[in-house]
């Protein structure tokens, strides 16, 4: 039987980590002095490391990052013991406990033909337990803006508040186009409203992300992928232009345009 699918090397290399974990706190003075909230900054740093190597495909790094994760994961639950609060066996078990109870099509009676209803029964599930007073009280506030639209925008959609059709989506997007464009219009000298325009402008994206949404494209991905694909442009802007002896400081955009189009060709 290989390591992948062997479950007791599975069980003895988390019961190692656990080990390590206690030595670590009892013995390493940096491990001995972090606590709950030092620890936090580090945590989604970590995240975000994981999310690049998802980016990038890099199964390996993948690896890599998912074992950081889990140290911490297994560094807080530590400290809870230590707090007489909660320890790695209650993680896990509440962890099950939930899966379990959220997934009624699987363990109850049930009935969920389709990805939207597991998600709609999931989100009926999770309102009723934490007994919020409105379906999007558990969007984080510290969600960034954009992962934030996404998140509120789902968890609508799994009370059956949204759009039938993708061609509705899509008018509305055009409609809050318009209204953008009428709020700031680019060939107009008059001085704009910025606050008037700033709203249409965070409408106008609310709605590209609602039919991202719906043609199944990521937004964050999405964007993502075009901000790497800009700083690769614009790096071989740099290079090439340094190559040829030029400052892009002092070239005009005519020049510059030209190292641009020479990166577009080279993708």
């Amino acid at each position: 039987m290989s390591q992948l699918s062997n479950r007791k090397a599975q069980l003895e290399a988390f019961d190692k980590l656990l080990t390590i974990m206690e030595e670590l706190r009892e013995q390493c003075p940096w491990d001995r002095k972090q606590t709950l909230e030092s620890l936090r900054h580090l945590t989604i740093e970590e995240t975000f490391e994981l999310s690049d190597a998802i980016l990038d495909n890099d199964l390996q790094e993948i690896k890599k990052e998912l074992g950081d994760i889990l140290l911490h994961i297994v560094f807080y639950a530590k400290i809870g013991a230590e707090k007489e609060s909660f320890d790695i066996g209650n993680v896990i078990t509440s962890l099950n406990e939930k899966l379990i109870r959220r997934h009624p099509h699987i363990y109850g009676d049930t009935e969920a033909k389709d990805e939207d209803a597991v998600k709609a029964n999931w989100e009926k599930i999770k309102l009723k337990e934490k007994g919020n007073k409105s379906v999007l009280g558990g969007v984080p506030r510290s969600l960034p803006a954009l992962i934030k639209a996404m998140r509120i925008q789902e968890k609508a959609r799994g009370v059956g508040f949204d759009w039938e059709e993708k061609e509705q989506v899509w008018e509305k997007v055009e409609e809050e186009m318009q209204e953008f464009k009428t709020e700031f219009n680019a060939a107009s000298t008059q001085e704009i409203n910025k606050e008037k325009a700033t709203a249409e402008f965070g409408d106008l994206l609310f709605s590209l992300i609602n039919y991202a949404r719906f043609i199944d494209i990521n937004p964050e991905e999405a964007l993502e992928r075009t901000n790497l694909k800009f700083i690769k442009r614009f790096q071989y802007l740099e290079q090439a232009a340094k190559q040829d002896g030029k400052s892009i400081t002092d070239m005009t955009l005519a020049e510059m345009d030209v190292y641009w189009n020479k990166a577009k060709e080279g993708e």
